[in-house]
């Protein structure tokens, strides 16, 4: 898995009737500061748990996108499967939620 931020959400009326239903976010990778990386590209994951913009997300990619809550057979190798909390490095909070 990956750290990432929601910048945005991706709209696709055309697609795979297996995407239908799925919402599409927009992401770009982040540090563990919750900031994004220099550099970083922006790519598009299946959202998991209602994720919005702003929140800095888990996403698993590769065969792993797929397993996340019943998308055994849904085309992606990005899905967002956790909304971050804190990240702790160090012994010291280098992202909190509660404090953005």
């Amino acid at each position: 898995m990956r750290l990432a931020k929601v910048i945005g959400t991706t709209v696709a009326t055309a697609k795979d009737p297996q995407l239908t239903g799925s919402t599409l976010l927009l992401c770009v990778p982040c540090d563990t500061d919750g900031e994004p990386q220099a550099g970083g590209e922006p790519f598009v994951a299946a959202d998991t748990v209602g994720a919005g913009e702003g929140e800095v997300v888990l996403v698993a990619t590769g065969s792993a996108a797929r397993e996340a809550a019943g998308m055994g057979s849904v085309p992606t190798d990005a899905s967002v499967v956790g909304i971050v909390d804190s990240v702790q490095r160090d012994g010291r909070t280098t992202y909190s939620k509660a404090r953005r």
